[in-house]
């Protein structure tokens, strides 16, 4: 009796969590307007989607933004990581603090204080615009990727580099070839959650972006305050598939090598 209900309570639960993606997804076939009543199926509203041109300029600047800053992020992070990795218990605790600061802290004190720190700069003509916006996205990414990165790290034995050196490698060769192939699952779990982060994110890139610069949430914002229009069903829908196909390539290949090494 207690399994039925805790799998009833599970299926309550993803239903809960799923069933307003299942309807956005549902009416962004809909070829009507309406968001109550079925009319019908029609791809309508994706073609508007793909002429709207600030649509298309938004979603050229986000994924921009979230490739460069993901990708930066990723390397400073797990560089970062190791360093962390090797200090003792006390520098180590005291880093980890502070690394998990801006993880806890709200986004709009990040973004109105990464505003005024580019305000600051503008002494020295240091605009708002999509620099400062890839600068606070790498800003609040790095954090994600250390965590991500650290636990493997703990995971591998200390014995391991120290072998390879005994055996002729410099640190970097040792790094490059021992390390990396070790830490590379959090490397790539870091990385997507850098990208879907810097794609989610609106409060921060609000306040740093500058004029002329938006990026999909930004955009969906600024339409929402004129009404809902079925074309962000559309977007919203294409946003989810990307990320859902995304998360099964990991899956598949983390379970491809856990079957290798198994």
């Amino acid at each position: 009796m207690k399994k039925h209900l805790a799998r009833l309570y599970t299926f309550l639960i993803f239903f809960f969590l799923y069933a307003p993606i299942l309807v956005l997804i549902i009416f962004s076939f809909n070829s009507s307007k309406s968001t109550a009543a079925w009319s019908g199926f029609s791809l309508r509203w994706y073609s508007e989607l793909f002429r709207d041109k600030s649509i298309m300029k938004a979603l050229y600047y986000t994924l921009l933004c979230a490739v460069l800053s993901s990708g930066i992020a990723t390397v400073f992070g797990t560089i970062t990581a190791y360093g962390i990795h090797h200090m003792r218990r006390r520098p180590q605790k005291i880093l980890l603090t502070i690394n998990n600061i801006p993880l806890l802290n709200p986004d709009i004190v990040t973004g109105i204080s990464l505003m005024a720190l580019f305000s600051a700069l503008a002494v020295l003509r240091f605009k708002l615009g999509f620099t400062t916006m890839l600068i606070a996205h790498i800003a609040f990414n790095v954090p994600y990727v250390i965590l991500s990165v650290l636990p493997k790290l703990s995971q591998m034995p200390d014995d391991t580099i120290n072998a390879a050196m005994d055996l002729g490698a410099t640190p970097f060769y040792a790094f490059r070839k021992v390390v990396l192939p070790e830490i590379k699952p959090g490397i790539i779990t870091g990385a997507i959650m850098a990208f879907t982060m810097s794609i989610d994110d609106f409060v921060i890139s609000y306040f740093t972006a500058g004029v002329g610069v938006t990026n999909l949430s930004i955009q969906i914002y600024t339409m929402a305050r004129r009404g809902i229009k079925p074309s962000i069903n559309a977007l919203s829908t294409l946003m989810f598939v990307a990320v859902l196909i995304l998360l099964l390539l990991v899956n598949k290949y983390s379970d491809e090598k856990e079957q290798l090494m198994s």
